[in-house]
């Protein structure tokens, strides 16, 4: 059994359009401890069986997802030769930002490479997946442009709140209504080591697509403003292109009290505690 662990994304910078189109932005990252179950066997006939299973499986297109693409990748690359029953339990909302599918590929990357993953596979499974891929091969991470991620000298024990209102964010149509764009931080994220330093840096940062994903969705900021006033917590903020909110807490006793304010506020929401891996 495979745990594909989520992201979330402390702050989101959008730096602007590169010449292929994509958005440069400038993030950083840690991998919680919400996760997927993967299970992965011999398939018994001639070819794959992918299964996806819980309430988010019914969004995800079965015939071509980021399973079946990385299958396909890795075959092309004659990386594998046979074939294989794949059952994905999906308890990572789809919709969210906290890159569930992106990390099927990584933790399955992964899996089938035993973890020697090198440059030239990565670069041909973004290009299908999504540059965010990388983000699950460190456990924490500053982002400072598109690819160019680097590994916290110091990983941080970080404890958060995590509830996700009742709508669909869908990234390219978040990403398409970015018309203003932000300049780098002159902060580099990575060579922190003291905790309380980096809180008090990356509690002043933001997330470039909150605003817009707010437009869409008032009731965001209704999740966002409830989070940021429980007891202990530094501050709320939208994960990637939404919709998941989260708070980040003071310790675990904290965000424990908040999530039973937050549950007890959303009822019908997803909602959870979490914490860095």
């Amino acid at each position: 059994m495979i745990k594909s662990f989520s992201k979330i994304n402390l702050s989101l910078r959008v730096l602007g359009i590169r010449k292929d189109g994509l958005h440069n932005i400038q993030s950083n990252n840690v991998v919680l401890d919400v996760h997927d179950k993967i299970k992965i066997s011999k398939s018994k006939i001639n070819k794959d069986e992918i299964i996806f299973k819980g309430e988010s499986s019914k969004y995800i297109n079965k015939k071509k997802n980021s399973i079946t693409e990385t299958l396909k990748i890795l075959r092309e690359i004659k990386l594998l030769k046979s074939n294989y029953k794949i059952i994905i339990n999906k308890k990572i909302p789809v919709f969210s930002g906290l890159g569930g599918g992106t990390s099927n590929s990584a933790f399955l990357l992964k899996f089938f490479l035993k973890n020697t993953i090198n440059e030239s596979i990565l670069n041909k499974v973004e290009k299908k997946i999504g540059s965010d891929l990388r983000i699950f091969l460190k456990k924490q991470s500053f982002q400072k442009n598109l690819f160019k991620l680097y590994k916290y000298k110091k990983n941080f024990k970080l404890y958060l709140v995590l509830a996700s209102p009742n709508v669909k964010c869908s990234t390219k149509n978040i990403y398409s209504k970015v018309k203003k764009f932000s300049s780098p931080s002159k902060t580099n994220f990575s060579i922190i080591k003291e905790k309380s330093k980096f809180i008090e840096k990356i509690s002043i940062e933001k997330n470039d697509l909150e605003r817009i994903a707010i437009k869409k969705f008032p009731i965001i900021k209704k999740v966002l403003d409830f989070i940021k006033i429980q007891n202990g917590c530094y501050f709320s903020r939208m994960t990637g292109s939404g919709s998941v909110c989260y708070g980040l807490f003071r310790n675990h006793k904290t965000a424990k009290e908040g999530l039973i304010g937050v549950k007890k506020r959303f009822p019908n929401y997803w909602c959870v505690i979490s914490r860095t891996i």
